[in-house]
């Protein structure tokens, strides 16, 4: 399969149309089921950082401004993606910021998100919920770092993507669960799963 970029961002509130802004990002690039690279900084946007933001994360507002300044961050970090296209736990909160932050830039983020929430609802409905801690563990996924951690949180992310793509394999008999069929498959209602991927089966 190709390589997806799997990322994850911490920040200063909820929305950048808020006047939220990125405080750390990471990126792990996933290929053939493993992570085969990482990116991951702490980045200074001039943002202050709440108080319950940093009990939640452990980042303050003194760790930012030791950090690098968030153009030079998301510089490296639009050239260590690429064209790859990317994946995220709650994508549309991800996808934001990592169009936000190149915007100031003058960057436009094209690339596609696949977001592992949304797949785990369509696959695992089951589960007792759809928040990524709750998914490694349903799982018996590795932990790994500590939560609310952008490169933790991107880790685990990439791990639930890689069981997402062994169960459409394995229970599905989907030849290559790659980027397409997950954006396909993110956008399909519920009862139209199993119609879905039998199109995908091997013959």
């Amino acid at each position: 399969m190709k390589t997806v970029a799997v990322i994850d961002f911490e920040t200063s509130g909820i929305s950048p149309e808020q006047g939220a802004r990125a405080t750390e990002v990471a990126i792990v690039l996933v290929q053939g089921g493993c992570i085969v690279d990482r990116f991951q900084s702490l980045m200074n946007a001039g943002a202050h950082i709440p108080a319950f933001i940093t009990q939640l994360t452990g980042i303050s507002n003194a760790m930012v401004r030791a950090a690098p300044d968030a153009g030079e961050v998301m510089r490296e970090a639009s050239r260590f993606v690429g064209d790859t296209p990317m994946v995220a736990h709650n994508a549309s909160f991800d996808r934001k910021f990592w169009m936000g932050e190149l915007s100031r830039l003058g960057q436009q983020a094209r690339q596609p998100f696949a977001c592992t929430m949304l797949l785990s609802r369509r696959l695992y409905p089951q589960a007792p919920n759809h928040r990524l801690g709750t998914l490694v563990d349903y799982h018996r996924l590795p932990r790994t770092g500590t939560a609310h951690r952008a490169l933790a949180d991107a880790e685990m992310a990439a791990e639930l993507l890689v069981r997402i793509q062994q169960d459409l394999q394995r229970r599905y008999g989907v030849t290559a669960a790659d980027h397409d069929l997950l954006m396909a498959l993110q956008q399909c209602q519920r009862q139209g799963v199993s119609a879905l991927l039998s199109r995908y089966a091997r013959v």
